[in-house]
């Protein structure tokens, strides 16, 4: 008996991991979205100032700081977070949301984040079932999560997470798991150049960048890893989305309606739908019109 079939056989148990190992990756994922823009943001300066052949006037730190160094800590004490203050929503719960130490607010972004892949994670194993789709729709969405979040804080697609993700879209498209290689290559081109098209006449009727490039190639993954066919529906969307909650926090919050809006998470939002329930919303469609 396959790995597969004896989980098919066990529905709940199979749910209730992938719910689990969606809390856990929920709690990286926070440690990505924090670290990377700094990550970056080092890198950058060292670049230019490399170009410009500049020395740093910054105090530098012998301390290294990636993903998995320096250990997790109170930003507001620097309290060293041990494994079991650690624990997935259960520990936020445990800790009533309060630094161990110092008793400073944790923000609940945090277990929020985790419940949401561990929902989001849920959702594609009950649709796809134990399946190779499965393991392709996590990944994918828990990047597009991470994306969302720094689109969100910082108005920025990292390339070290888009073009990886466009890869392993194209690869995936070899083993015809979603789509065709000749489907996601399509997909993949169409997505890029839509919103590049979008970029520069929006740029030449108003002299003003109206999004990024990672937007570009953020869509360009989702089309590789749906196809082109798909891309209509998660442009229109995207769009609809986007332009609810921008009125909303117009309306609400009075925010500048010439305030830059990060596309990123809206582009997410609907990949998600798509990549869920795409063929049913087509069909559904297509009825409704007669076709």
């Amino acid at each position: 008996m396959s790995i597969i079939q004896a989980l098919e056989q066990s529905p709940v148990f199979f749910h209730l991991s992938i719910g689990i190992l969606g809390l856990l990756v929920g709690s990286f994922l926070n440690v990505v979205v924090y670290r990377l823009p700094i990550m970056l943001q080092k890198a950058w300066r060292q670049e230019c100032l490399a170009f410009l052949e500049q020395e740093d006037s910054q105090p530098t730190t012998s301390e290294v700081f990636n993903l998995s160094q320096p250990r997790s800590r109170c930003p507001s004490c620097g309290h060293p977070i041990s494994a079991l203050d650690n624990i997935p929503v259960i520990s936020y719960l445990f800790l009533r949301g309060r630094c161990k130490s110092c008793k400073t607010p944790i923000s609940i972004r945090y277990p929020s984040v985790e419940l949401t892949t561990a929902l989001l994670s849920i959702i594609i194993s009950v649709q796809l079932g134990p399946s190779i789709q499965t393991g392709v729709a996590l990944l994918f969405t828990w990047a597009l999560i991470c994306l969302t979040l720094i689109d969100f804080d910082t108005q920025l697609l990292p390339d070290s997470i888009t073009l990886p993700l466009l890869w392993f879209a194209l690869f995936v498209s070899l083993f015809n798991v979603f789509v065709t290689p000749e489907t996601a290559l399509i997909g993949a081109l169409v997505g890029y150049l839509t919103l590049w098209s979008v970029f520069w006449l929006f740029k030449l009727a108003t002299g003003k960048e109206g999004m990024g490039y990672g937007d570009f190639k953020l869509l360009a993954a989702i089309g590789a890893l749906l196809g082109w066919e798909m891309l209509p529906q998660v442009i229109m969307l995207s769009a609809f989305v986007g332009a609810t909650v921008g009125l909303i926090l117009i309306a609400v919050k009075g925010r500048d309606k010439n305030t830059p809006i990060p596309f990123g998470p809206y582009l997410s939002i609907a990949a998600f739908i798509a990549l869920i329930w795409g063929e049913k919303i087509n069909t559904t469609y297509l009825t409704f019109v007669g076709l």
